[in-house]
């Protein structure tokens, strides 16, 4: 069995480097999008079956000196999850941890987002599918658009390394944001990322046809706006294939999973809230991190746990092959 020590990294199968943990703290969340879960009926995970802070921290702690360099916390939508500032301030202070971010509704940054920069929170993500508060609510089944928008202004006031906005693009319901959308970001100087549907909804009711493709979108945005020039990554393993507007105001982003799938160059693992590790977001197998960490497992014996997941990752999600399988968990339950 190989430790910790050995400070190999975390290679799979097809030679992908692992360097990234996206964290979920929470499957819970004070809207219900339909792209993420249910409307009603949802059944939330018993609180003492999620991770606590030291968990989690420890499990990061173990796959840093593994070679994970990059964390992001999610959920559910984190900020509900009491007291989060105090899980980045444990991250934070993780060695090998280089880049720590978030990404969140947005809705409750108002009173939390100066708390998690002072913890040690440098990036945010901020959900923004719309503009319009009856399009919000069509989406979300809740109201709030004044406050995520409120959101991304504190976020601005209290000065985050880099604030992204990230909007889900639907076929047949955001055709209208995507120029609105660009202006917004545009003009307050924020990354837009455009993120095409994909099939990880609650309601199970996702079809390809509903998938508002990255060559329209790029399309639309250049006839609103000049040309888009391509730029390179500064991560290859970056899922957004990133432009500049040729004729200036910023950056804009595709992610493309389902028409441009990314898997060749994923260095992605999850940990979800209660504990179970998965190395694909569609993945159908996960591995019982927390199993270990309250059983009275070492250090070592997650470390060869987090081994197994990598070795076992598949070659791509393959969404829209004959043999894709829908995993059982919808984005909520897996961490977005």
């Amino acid at each position: 069995m190989r430790t910790i020590s050995d400070h190999s990294p975390l290679v799979d199968a097809f030679g992908r480097v692992h360097t990234s943990l996206r964290i979920s703290v929470t499957d819970r969340c004070n809207i219900r999008c339909f792209y993420c879960m249910p409307n009603e009926g949802v059944r939330f995970r018993p609180r003492e079956e999620l991770l606590s802070f030291e968990e989690i921290a420890r499990f990061a702690g173990v796959v840093g000196q593994m070679g994970v360099r990059r964390l992001r916390l999610t959920g559910g939508e984190p900020l509900v999850r009491a007291h989060l500032h105090r899980l980045v301030e444990l991250l934070a202070a993780l060695p090998a941890i280089e880049d720590l971010a978030l990404t969140t509704n947005g809705m409750l940054l108002p009173e939390q987002a100066a708390d998690l920069r002072a913890a040690g929170l440098e990036r945010i993500n901020i959900s923004l599918d719309t503009l319009s508060e009856a399009t919000f609510q069509e989406i979300s089944r809740r109201e709030g658009l004044d406050r995520v928008l409120k959101g991304i202004a504190v976020a601005q006031q209290v000065g985050f390394r880099q604030i992204r906005l990230n909007a889900i693009a639907i076929q047949g319901l955001t055709e209208g944001e995507i120029v609105p959308l660009a202006q917004f970001a545009r003009e307050r100087g924020l990354e837009l990322r455009f993120i095409e549907y994909m099939p990880l909804d609650g309601d199970e009711q996702w079809r390809s046809a509903d998938v508002l493709d990255g060559a329209t979108i790029r399309g639309v945005l250049e006839e609103a706006f000049g040309p888009l020039v391509p730029v390179a990554s500064p991560h290859p393993s970056q899922p957004a294939n990133e432009f500049e507007y040729a004729r200036g105001g910023g950056r804009v982003g595709l992610i493309q999973p389902v028409s441009n799938p990314f898997c060749e160059s994923c260095d992605r693992l999850r940990l979800t809230a209660e504990g179970q590790v998965r190395n694909c977001l569609f993945s159908t197998s996960e591995w019982d991190a927390r199993d270990i960490l309250r059983g009275g497992g070492t250090d070592d014996d997650l470390a060869e746990l987090v081994r197994d997941c990598v070795g076992a990752k598949a070659p791509a999600h393959g969404i829209g092959s004959a043999d894709f399988n829908r995993p059982d968990r919808a984005m909520f339950q897996i961490g977005g």
